[in-house]
């Protein structure tokens, strides 16, 4: 998932803010709404944006807001029937208008936008094929849009995207690009086009700032400018609790820094608890997910159970398989505090409430602990 996650929805951006496309500024409101995760007023901009400006530019908007709510909660598929449908119309009304207009730059644009959250989703979801050819059409569509309009700056990002993960891609991922007949890559250019993209484009910063930190994360190991990025981003868009949650993940699992993770996941439940951010009871929960993984990590585990133990109370549709991984934090806690009787009872709640589909492997996970438990209670 991870090789060709970054190289698509940020080609949606371009497709909204380049400079010469029509009412850009409309669409730039929109897409604001849209990074601050405020869909509804998202909605409703695009209800007086389209007219003026094109209604393939709206699709495509519409598509990206579905796209960034399943960010939110990436392993709920409940989104899913509808990221599809918005797909299929944004797609095939950008297909009309090339047809309509093929020397316009505007409508390949928007039809290598209409392409990227479809390839993002497909690439979540494990549908790794029919994303590399969404991948290539949105390049071919980049690359006829900046030469039917020069001033596109923002089209290098798209483009140096492509370009350097189909470097840094492993062999695999290469052997599938070659079998779709698409060019190789170049690292050090790609990431020059896109830091000239970012330099010199009009309106893409946010997006291009969510992407380029796993950039900067996987493959350029840079974790401060990483983090940079994020706090910029959350910053900006304070009321999207997914930017505060990336810094918390990233102290956490990248930089091990225990304690900035801590601080992070209690500034995001704090936001939560006072509805500082959109979707806060969701947020409410991940940053008690987070929050107790931390505690539990660093020795506090008596605090880790208070923070989980609300979740199972009140028993959340909200972030997918949250009471599974709540029971798994509080048999982690109940081990280190040596009640083994209540980790294993904790490890068997996990295994009844985790989704059926299991995206998380809690059932492997908390099936492999309880068996090391029960061995050593014997």
């Amino acid at each position: 998932m991870t090789q060709l996650l970054a190289l698509t929805t940020l080609l949606l951006a371009t497709a909204a803010y380049a400079a010469p496309l029509t009412e850009s500024s409309r669409l730039a409101a929109v897409y604001d709404s849209i990074l601050r995760a405020r869909f509804d007023e998202a909605e409703a901009r695009l209800d007086s944006a389209c007219p003026p400006a094109p209604i393939e530019a709206c699709l495509v908007l519409r598509e990206a807001a579905l796209w960034w709510r399943i960010r939110l909660d990436p392993f709920s598929r409940a989104l899913d029937p509808k990221i599809n449908a918005a797909s299929a119309t944004a797609i095939a009304a950008a297909d009309r208008w090339v047809t309509r207009q093929p020397q316009r730059a505007e409508a390949w644009f928007y039809l290598a936008g209409a392409y990227a959250p479809l390839t993002e989703w497909r690439i979540l979801r494990g549908e790794r094929l029919a994303a590399a050819r969404d991948a290539k059409r949105i390049k071919d569509a980049l690359e006829r849009a900046s030469m039917l309009d020069a001033a596109l700056q923002d089209a290098y990002f798209g483009i140096g995207m492509y370009h350097y993960y189909a470097d840094v891609a492993p062999a695999a991922l290469k052997l599938l690009r070659f079998l779709l007949l698409m060019p190789g890559g170049n690292r050090v250019q790609g990431l020059r086009e896109m830091e000239r993209a970012r330099a010199s484009g009009v309106l893409l910063t946010g997006e291009a700032d969510y992407q380029m930190h796993y950039v900067y994360l996987w493959y350029e190991h840079d974790h401060a400018t990483a983090l940079r990025l994020l706090r910029g981003l959350d910053a900006r868009y304070p009321t999207n609790p997914l930017f505060l949650q990336r810094i918390a993940e990233v102290e956490q699992d990248y930089r091990k820094d225990l304690t900035a993770a801590r601080a992070a996941w209690q500034q995001l439940l704090a936001r939560a608890e006072a509805g500082g951010v959109e979707l806060a009871a969701v947020a409410n929960v991940r940053a008690r997910l987070g929050l107790g993984s931390v505690l539990v990590d660093i020795g506090d585990s008596t605090r880790a159970i208070e923070t989980v133990s609300p979740i199972i109370t009140s028993a959340p549709a909200a972030p997918y398989g949250a009471i599974a991984s709540a029971h798994v934090i509080i048999a982690r806690a109940a081990e280190h505090l040596g009640d083994l009787s209540r980790a294993i009872t904790a490890l068997e709640q996990a295994i009844a409430h985790a989704p059926r589909d299991d995206p998380e492997r809690i059932r492997s996970r908390a099936r492999a602990m309880r068996s090391r438990l029960g061995s050593a209670n014997r």
